[in-house]
C-alpha cells in the first residue's frame, strides 16, 4: 500500500500552499492534478496557466462548484487541488462537448470511444452541470462501458445559482465540457459509497405523466398539488423549501431508490422540475431532512470504500450535493469530519459541492445519477 504519493493544494488568491507535506516543492511531477473552485475566480483568472506552471504535468482536469472540500474543511470562493504521483497506475484523460452531441447520451457514448479500452480499470466523470442532461449522460456511460467497468463522479456547480458551470481538461474551464478520466492498470483498487440520510414518510405513489426531469402527475393526480399538501406550512416558502423535502425514486427495472432533488416548481404547468429524470413508471416517496441522519449517513458511505485488511485509503475524492450544503449549513463541517474519522484521520480528502453525484448504488456496478447524497471515491495502489 501507499506506493502513490499525492499532495492537497490550496489557493489563498495570491499562492498555492501545500497541505500534506509529501511534495512541496513549486515545480511538483505529478501524472493527474484535479482542480476544484469557485465559478467566479475559474472565469477571471489564468488558472491552468498556473497550475500548468506549478506542476508538472499534462493531465489537468478543473471543474465549478458550490463549495470546495479539502481535508476537513468547507471553503466558497477558493480553489484546492489534488496532485498525484502513481507508481504502478496510467491515467489517460478524454474530454467532449454537450453541444458538438445530439444529447447527454451520446456525449456519454462518445466520450468513452476516446479512451483506450485495454487494461482500463476505472472512470472519474467531472461534466457541465447545467447543459447536460446527468441522467441521459449516465445511460450513455453505462452502455458504452457494458456496465463492466466502474464510473464514479460527478456534475460541476455554480454555487445556489444553478445559472452555468464550468469544465475544462488541460485548458482554462468552459461551459458545456465533460471530461472522462481514465486508469488503467492492475494495482489499483477503487472503491465507492454513496449515502444520504434521509428520512421517506408518506405512501408511495407510481408517476403517471412525466417529461425527463419534469414531473406532472403521481397516481394520476397533480403532482404539485399532492407534494404542497405533505408540506403543510412549509408549501409557502416553495421553492426554496423544496431543497428540505426531496423525493426517493425507484427508477423502472431498479430495486434500489435514488434522491431526486426539486429544482423549481411552475405554477402555470402545475409541474415540478428535479435534478435528474423521473421517468414515468418510476416509484417516489417524499423525503424530509432529518439533521443527525444526513450527517452520520456519510459514516456509512466511507465505510463501504473501506478494505479489510488492507488499510485506509491512499487518498479519497469526495462530491456531495449542494442541497445538503444549503440544509446543513453551519454544521457541514461535519460530513468531513465523520468522514475523516472513518479514516482514522489518515487518508487525503478533496472534493466538492455539486449538482448530481455520479457512483453505483451499493453492491452493484452500474452507475446512477444521485442527488443528496454524499458520494466517495476511494483510491489503494497496491
Amino acid at each position: 500500500m501507499g506506493t502513490l504519493k499525492c499532495d492537497l493544494h490550496n489557493y489563498d488568491g495570491i499562492n498555492w500552499t501545500s497541505k500534506n507535506g509529501d511534495l512541496t516543492s513549486n515545480d511538483i511531477v505529478a501524472d493527474l492534478v484535479i482542480c476544484f473552485g469557485s465559478k467566479n475566480i475559474l472565469e477571471r483568472t489564468d488558472i491552468y496557466s498556473q497550475l500548468k506552471n506549478r506542476f508538472s504535468c499534462e493531465q489537468i482536469a478543473m471543474c465549478s462548484t458550490s463549495g470546495e472540500i479539502i481535508d476537513i474543511q468547507v471553503q466558497d470562493d477558493s480553489l484546492v487541488a489534488i496532485s498525484v504521483c502513481f507508481a504502478k497506475t496510467k491515467v489517460i484523460s478524454a474530454e467532449v462537448d454537450i453541444r458538438d452531441n445530439v444529447n447527454s447520451y451520446e456525449a456519454g457514448l462518445s466520450l468513452i470511444e476516446k479512451l483506450p479500452k485495454q487494461n482500463l480499470s476505472y472512470i472519474f466523470i467531472i461534466s457541465d452541470g447545467n447543459l447536460v442532461n446527468g441522467s441521459e449522460l449516465v445511460k450513455g456511460l453505462n452502455q458504452a462501458v457494458d456496465n463492466k467497468i466502474l464510473i464514479t463522479g460527478g456534475l460541476a456547480g455554480d454555487g445556489p445559482n444553478f445559472k452555468s458551470t464550468l469544465v475544462g481538461l488541460n485548458n482554462n474551464p468552459s461551459e458545456g465540457k465533460i471530461i472522462a478520466i481514465g486508469f488503467y492498470g492492475e494495482n489499483l483498487i477503487v472503491t465507492h459509497g454513496s449515502e444520504g440520510g434521509w428520512d421517506e414518510f408518506g405512501l408511495q405513489k407510481t408517476v403517471t405523466q412525466s417529461v425527463q426531469n419534469k414531473l406532472f402527475q403521481l397516481d394520476g393526480k397533480n403532482c404539485l398539488e399532492i407534494y404542497k399538501n405533505y408540506l403543510g406550512n412549509e408549501a409557502s416558502n416553495l421553492p426554496s423549501s423544496a431543497l428540505l423535502f426531496p423525493l426517493s425514486v425507484i427508477l423502472p427495472g431498479n430495486t434500489k431508490p435514488v434522491v431526486r432533488t426539486i429544482l423549481g416548481i411552475s405554477e402555470e404547468e402545475q409541474s415540478m422540475t428535479f435534478a435528474g429524470d423521473i421517468p414515468i413508471g418510476s416509484k417516489v416517496k417524499f423525503m424530509k431532512a432529518n439533521f443527525d441522519s444526513l450527517i452520520s449517513a456519510v459514516s456509512n458511505a466511507a465505510q463501504n470504500t473501506k478494505i479489510e485488511d488492507v488499510g485506509v485509503p491512499d487518498f479519497s475524492l469526495l462530491i456531495s450535493c449542494v442541497g445538503r450544503k444549503l440544509v446543513l449549513g453551519s454544521r457541514i463541517d461535519e460530513e468531513l469530519e465523520f468522514v475523516n474519522e472513518s479514516y482514522s484521520g489518515k487518508t487525503p480528502l478533496i472534493g466538492f459541492y455539486s449538482y448530481g453525484e455520479i457512483s453505483p448504488l451499493v453492491n452493484e456496478f452500474s452507475c446512477e445519477l444521485h442527488n443528496q447524497t454524499m458520494t466517495i471515491t476511494s483510491f489503494y495502489e497496491l
